[in-house]
């Protein structure tokens, strides 16, 4: 008997070809099936590619190697829409294409300029990305959101006078393009921020006066708005945050009420809209990355030990930074294939990038490795698409 269904759009179940969905997979999927069910009703629908089912369409597009994502965009609307779109992700995530792309802000040796770079990871080649917008900051907080770097705040000097900013602003890895979202409700510089199930929260730092901030925020992409949420119980500037098992953590900087630099860990769960702290932090942290489920920081005071902390029990470990391949007192971290990377920041050759892999056995833990940014490391973050 033939099939009646062919070359006809099938909505009723187009993704059941993937039988490694996750809850999250599934909900990103069914809402762009709803969206383009919609547009198949309006009269001037047309599909991704004639003659396909749009999921077949969809999977067929997610096929493409990363390094022809911008040229495919300017193809049409339609492919622009769905490269930029959560569903495009899942796609490719479920078809095992996601590449692991490293972006770099780096400067010259004289710390004059800087500008953001990616690494293709395959080609282990650097190019310089479109300028970001906006005059030139310090104390921004940066983010990577839905396969976007969000770079947001901070402050400039005019004429020797800083001024806090509230901006934000998108850089878009499939495009290669920067844009503007809302911006912050509160300018700040200095403070911490992480993305936490598929949102970006703002903590603490310094304002338009100086002044110690204790508000936070926390941007929801679907809408692009900024909405203020519980404050911290104390003013807190230079700290960090990160995201585990659905909460926020934020460590590290300096706090009003107590001497020196705060070792409180302040922790806020969204789903209770509350914080509370536990008091075995870390201090003056000079990099941070998570890898895996753990938070990996180096300090001021400790620069050739990793300090890793694991949310589970609270608790903190200590592993020496070898000798071998840098003696390099300051690194900024990166992370590549469940692997920490550790920059030193110093330019010279003989110093090289190390690598600490936290599931290879005892003993072979370290290496060192060719992936370095063409200039000096500012910050490193780690992109899939």
């Amino acid at each position: 008997m033939p099939d009646l269904t062919v070359g006809k759009k099938r909505f009723i179940q187009p993704n059941t070809c993937f039988a490694n969905l996750t809850d999250q997979d599934k909900s990103t999927l069914s809402q762009s099936d709803n969206c383009f069910f919609s547009e198949a009703l309006s009269e001037d629908y047309s599909p991704i590619l004639p003659g396909l089912p749009d999921d077949v369409a969809e999977y067929c597009l997610a096929l493409v190697p990363r390094s022809n994502f911008p040229a495919m965009g300017g193809v049409c609307k339609r492919w622009r829409s769905f490269i930029q779109s959560k569903a495009f992700t899942t796609v490719r995530k479920l078809a095992g294409m996601l590449e692991e792309w490293l972006y770099f802000l780096t400067t010259d040796c004289e710390e004059k300029e800087s500008h953001w770079e990616v690494m293709d990871c395959l080609g282990r080649k650097c190019r310089s990305l479109p300028p970001m917008p906006g005059p030139e900051k310090a104390g921004f907080g940066v983010v990577v959101l839905n396969g976007k770097l969000l770079v947001m705040a901070g402050y400039s000097a005019t004429e020797g006078t800083a001024f806090a900013s509230a901006e934000v602003y998108q850089y878009d890895s499939c495009l290669n393009s920067w844009s503007s979202l809302s911006n912050m409700n509160v300018a700040r510089y200095d403070f911490a921020c992480a993305e936490v199930n598929g949102l970006v929260y703002a903590v603490g730092g310094n304002g338009e006066n100086g002044d110690s901030l204790s508000s936070a925020e926390v941007y929801d992409p679907d809408t692009d708005e900024w909405t203020l949420i519980e404050s911290l119980r104390r003013p807190r500037w230079g700290c960090f945050a990160c995201g585990f098992e659905g909460k926020l953590y934020v460590m590290g900087g300096r706090s009003s009420f107590t001497i020196g630099n705060s070792k409180f860990v302040d922790i806020y769960n969204p789903e209770r809209h509350a914080w509370c702290e536990i008091k075995n932090g870390c201090v003056m942290v000079t990099a941070h990355a998570v890898v895996g489920k753990k938070l990996f920081c180096i300090e001021w005071k400790n620069q050739r030990k990793l300090a890793i902390f694991s949310p589970e029990d609270n608790s903190w470990e200590m592993v020496p930074v070898p000798l071998t391949g840098s003696t390099s007192v300051g690194f900024r971290f990166g992370m590549l294939d469940g692997k920490l990377l550790l920059f030193p920041l110093l330019a010279e050759h003989a110093h090289q990038t190390l690598s600490y892999d936290p599931n290879a056995a005892l003993g072979s833990e370290w290496r060192t490795c060719d992936i370095r940014p063409s200039g000096l490391c500012l910050y490193c973050v780690t992109i899939k698409a």
